[in-house]
C-alpha cells in the first residue's frame, strides 16, 4: 500500500465499515459511512459489482475482453469496442500526448522482457529490449470515431491498463455508489485512493502518504477534499539484478526501468487521471514533471526522490508530521 487512510472513532449513529477483497488483481478496500452493517455491506456489494464488470472489459488476461480481442488483433484488423472502452482510450491518448509519450497504453509490449515475478535473473539484452520497443508507441493505436474501433497498427502490440485501469475503477465504484445514495465513503485500489464526503464524525476524511525508506511512517499527511488520491511507488514491486534494485515502472520510450525517484502522489479530480499522472510523473523525474503539474488545473503532486528528499508542486497543501 502506497498511501493509507486515517480515520477517528465516530460518536454519531454512522460508523466506518470496510471491506477488503482482492479485484484486479490487487487489494480493494472499500470502506463506506452507513447506519448499519446491513447498510453498508449493500453499498460494498455494489462497489464489488461494478469493479468486475470495468475488469472484465479492460482485463488483458480475460480472453474475451474487449481489450484481449484488440490485442489479438494488433496488424491485423481494427475491432468495434464499446462506447466506455472507447472513451478511455481516447482519454489515455490524449495524456500520452500531454505527456509527450511517458503515459503509453502501449507499454504493456515490454511485458515479455521485464517479469517482476521472481523469474527474472538477468539484465534483458539490448536486442531484447529493441525488438519489444519496436512495438511500443501510442501513436500506433489508431481510433476510429465513426465506427468506434480501436487497431494496433503493428504486429505483437498490446495495450494495456495498468497504469489507469484501478483508478478509473475506482471512479467509477465511487459514482455507481453516489448515484445509489452514498454521501460518503472511500474506494482504495492499492493506493489508487478516491475520497468523498466526510468521516462519520464530520471530520475531513486524511490520507496519510508513506515514507518510503520505513512504510510504518507517514512523511506528510493531507486531506483530499472529494479529491483522488494515487501514488506510485517502487517499493512494493521491483527485481534485484547483480545488486542493483530496478523499480516495475518502465519508460515507455526507452524501454528501461526508472531510477531515481521512490515515490510520485498525484492529487486530481479523478483516480483516473491521478493513476495515469502518477506513472508518467515517475517516468518524467522531478523537474520536468513538475514544471508539467505547475502548469496544469486542479493537480498537484509530492515527489520522494531516492535520497529521500520531498519535492513540492506549488500549491499542494499538507501538514509534514510522522507517525
Amino acid at each position: 500500500m502506497f498511501v493509507s487512510l486515517l480515520w477517528t472513532l465516530s460518536l454519531h449513529a454512522q460508523a466506518h465499515y470496510k471491506k477488503t477483497i482482492k479485484l484486479m488483481g490487487s487489494r480493494f478496500d472499500i470502506t463506506v459511512v452507513a447506519n448499519s452493517p446491513k447498510e453498508a455491506s449493500y453499498f460494498q456489494r455494489l462497489a464489488v459489482e461494478e469493479i468486475k464488470r470495468i475488469e472484465a472489459k479492460i482485463s488483458s488476461w480475460l480472453p474475451n475482453s474487449e481489450t484481449s480481442k484488440i490485442n489479438r488483433n494488433a496488424g491485423v484488423a481494427p475491432v468495434v469496442v464499446s462506447k466506455e472502452l472507447f472513451s478511455l482510450i481516447e482519454r489515455a491518448q490524449a495524456l500520452s500526448k500531454l505527456t509527450q509519450g511517458a503515459f503509453d497504453l502501449s507499454y504493456a509490449s515490454m511485458d515479455a522482457v521485464w517479469k517482476f515475478d521472481g523469474s527474472l535473473k538477468k539484465f534483458p539484452s539490448a536486442k531484447k529490449i529493441k525488438t519489444a520497443l519496436e512495438r511500443v508507441g501510442y501513436e500506433n493505436i489508431r481510433l476510429n470515431k465513426e465506427n468506434q474501433s480501436v487497431f494496433l497498427t503493428k504486429k505483437g502490440m498490446k495495450i494495456g491498463f495498468g497504469a489507469i485501469g484501478k483508478g478509473y475503477a475506482a471512479d467509477k465504484a465511487k459514482k455507481c455508489l453516489q448515484s445509489k445514495g452514498l454521501n460518503s465513503g472511500i474506494i482504495n485500489a492499492s493506493g489508487d485512493l478516491r475520497a468523498w464526503g466526510k468521516q462519520a464524525n464530520g471530520d475531513d476524511w486524511i490520507v496519510a502518504i508513506t515514507n518510503p525508506l520505513n512504510k510504518k511512517k507517514a512523511f506528510s499527511w493531507l486531506s483530499p477534499n472529494n479529491k483522488a488520491v494515487v501514488t506510485s511507488g517502487n517499493y512494493e514491486k521491483f527485481v534485484t539484478l547483480d545488486g542493483v534494485r530496478y523499480a516495475h515502472i518502465i519508460d515507455p520510450r526507452t524501454g528501461h526501468p526508472c531510477r531515481g525517484i521512490s515515490s510520485v502522489t498525484v492529487l486530481a479530480n479523478s483516480a483516473e487521471m491521478a493513476d495515469a499522472l502518477s506513472t508518467a510523473l515517475f517516468v518524467m523525474g522531478v523537474a520536468t514533471g513538475l514544471d508539467l503539474v505547475n502548469q496544469l488545473k486542479d493537480v498537484d503532486c509530492v515527489f520522494i526522490d531516492d535520497e529521500n528528499r520531498m519535492h513540492r508542486s506549488k500549491n499542494i497543501q499538507f501538514n509534514k508530521k510522522s507517525w
